[in-house]
């Protein structure tokens, strides 16, 4: 299996997301206190944002030729993004903004099981079809 484009946009995308869950669990959840010099709302469209833009030109222009090994990287991109929603959902008990983090955090999980979904019919179609 030869690594192309598609890879290596979802293997950025992987990174960039575990770079992202390194920073907050460094930090403790708080903006600032982590290893990235950024508040919430940059991190999050710094390291939160491209992953999902990207999975999704991974997805699309790896049309033609079977692609197993991008799926199962597509799952792994989506698992983490999900993961992200669970735990914005959970630390949103008790705070100020509990409605609007449960919000955000509602439509990560959505936005990753999409990801998922798409990493499952890349498997999908990889699989040869038996006439």
């Amino acid at each position: 299996m030869s690594i192309s484009i598609p890879h290596i946009i979802s293997g950025i995308s992987i990174i960039l997301l575990v770079i992202y869950g390194a920073d907050v669990i460094v930090g403790g959840g708080t903006a600032g206190n982590g290893f990235l010099p950024f508040d919430a709302m940059t991190r999050g469209i710094a390291f939160g944002f491209p992953p999902i833009i990207l999975s999704v030109i991974a997805f699309f222009i790896s049309k033609k030729p079977p692609y197993k090994g991008l799926g199962i990287m597509l799952i792994i991109t989506g698992i983490l993004i999900i993961i992200g929603g669970v735990m914005s959902v959970s630390s949103a008990s008790g705070t100020e903004n509990s409605a609007r983090m449960i919000g955000e955090g509602g439509s990560l999980i959505l936005v990753g099981a999409i990801i998922v979904a798409l990493g499952v019919t890349k498997i999908k179609k990889s699989e040869p079809r038996v006439s």
